[in-house]
């Protein structure tokens, strides 16, 4: 059976989409030149350990063009594939690991990674003029970068075992 046509799988996406649209407009802090510590991560995870990897990609993927549409930071047109569609996309990543507390640590870390690469990438080759005086780009990068997305991480983590633990009382996964 194909997920991306079971209507189950595509309304518990938009959902996951929709939700992390909402925890992304709250934000607890606000770089300046893009990027935030917020919630937003959190249900697209838990899609992704709860359907795979799949379908985690792709709404991540979505989730992305929806923040670049809304809030844009825009320098270049490949910057956009890296600070959006990829970097969201990636997080689907964690849907090849187990939806246990386990796997939810690892499936979370192992995705934002992922997602610090995609920012990682972006920050040296489009954002490297942003760095003060003396600055190496890669070491501005990875700080800008690590500056919200640690928080981030840490938040992501506490948040996703919580949940599943939650869910996996509440009914079994429905992956496939």
């Amino acid at each position: 059976m194909n997920v991306f046509r079971d209507p189950r799988v595509l309304t518990e996406a938009a959902l996951a989409v929709a939700l992390a649209f909402v925890l992304g407009l709250i934000r607890v802090w606000k770089m300046p030149f893009g990027g935030s510590i917020s919630l937003e991560m959190v249900p697209l995870i838990l899609l992704a350990l709860r359907q795979g990897p799949w379908v985690g990609i792709a709404a991540g993927a979505a989730y992305g063009l929806l923040d670049l549409a809304i809030d844009p930071f825009v320098v270049h047109p490949v910057q956009v594939l890296f600070d959006y569609p990829l970097a969201f996309g990636v997080l689907g990543l964690a849907g090849f690991f187990r939806p246990t507390v386990r796997g939810a640590i690892l499936g979370t870390v192992v995705a934002v990674l992922a997602r610090f690469l995609c920012h990682f990438l972006s920050g040296v080759v489009f954002f490297a003029s942003y760095a003060p005086e003396g600055w190496n780009p890669f070491v501005y990068s990875a700080a800008y970068n690590l500056a919200y997305l640690v928080p981030s991480l840490i938040i992501a983590l506490v948040v996703v075992v919580v949940l599943l633990r939650a869910l996996k009382g509440a009914q079994p996964s429905p992956r496939q």
